[in-house]
């Protein structure tokens, strides 16, 4: 009878996917300054780890290790049962600072991804996905490589100039990434062109003006080659793949047409045949 009653609570779907929510709910809830550390969130919050932990002790029970391990739903619920254990001690035992421990309370909102299952044809989306990601490697890396050589090359030239942008490489790769999005496209030059003015600067039978100019045409150049070309290609290559079995249903489609009209072909071709026949 417990059995019984177990597998009606813990093997549920509804029951779980309700839990899940719930939790869901009470760890948005919890962060919320007027509720932080309320003492009924941490207390339900609680009762939801021992009811996910209940939840797969009595899976594992009822179907065994192996088929149970065997699912990588289930493999993915069960790490985030371990992991969120140690919230279980917020409030139980004397720690200095337990903040950190709320970060496993966070990682159980990754059950969320139990509802991927009722999305229809997931399984296809989630292949096209994978497939997209593949093709679209190539051009990751080499937008990588580009920025990794224009956030060096802008530290040594505009570093000085303007350090709270290209101070250092990392800075500087960061905001050359900004450049690849299309923000601040004008700010940055506009802001560097000020820093040019202002210190009267020359450089190679360069004046202020020149140098201005120059500026622009290069920032101009990175927006161009990274972002107009770079992202929209990353992008086209992204959408073909992901869209790719659309057209291969299409030229499978096509491919019967084709055959059902060389069919019909075929078919007039002897009746005509037979037609002259008769009249001879």
């Amino acid at each position: 009878m417990w059995r019984l009653i177990l597998q009606r609570i813990f093997c549920s779907e509804p029951v779980v996917i309700a839990a899940i929510l719930l939790n869901a709910a009470v760890v948005t809830w919890t962060y919320f300054p007027d509720f932080h550390g309320n003492t009924a969130l941490m207390a339900l919050d609680k009762f939801l780890t021992i009811f996910f932990v209940c939840e797969a002790v009595t899976k594992i029970g009822l179907l065994g290790s192996r088929q149970y391990f065997g699912t990588g739903m289930h493999r993915l619920d069960f790490a985030l049962v371990i992991i969120s254990l140690p919230s279980l001690l917020i409030g139980v035992i004397d720690i200095p600072d337990t903040s950190f421990l709320l970060l496993f309370r966070i990682l159980r909102l990754l059950r969320l991804l139990r509802f991927l299952q009722f999305i229809p044809n997931i399984d296809h989306l989630l292949s096209g996905l994978v497939r997209a990601l593949k093709a679209s490697l190539l051009v990751l890396i080499f937008l990588a490589f580009f920025n990794f050589i224009l956030a060096i090359v802008t530290c040594h030239f505009y570093g000085k100039l303007a350090p709270e942008l290209f101070g250092d490489p990392l800075l500087s790769m960061f905001t050359i990434f900004q450049l690849f999005t299309v923000e601040g496209w004008n700010e940055i030059p506009t802001e560097i062109n000020a820093a040019i003015k202002a210190a009267n600067l020359e450089w190679y039978m360069l004046d202020g003006y020149g140098l201005m100019a120059l500026t622009r045409f290069y920032f101009g150049t990175v927006v161009l080659f990274g972002g107009i070309f770079g992202l929209s290609l990353a992008n086209a290559v992204f959408v073909d793949e992901m869209t790719i079995d659309n057209n291969d249903t299409i030229d499978h489609k096509m491919d019967e047409l084709q055959v059902q009209l060389a069919s019909i072909q075929r078919q007039l071709s002897e009746t005509r045949e037979l037609l002259e026949q008769n009249r001879r």
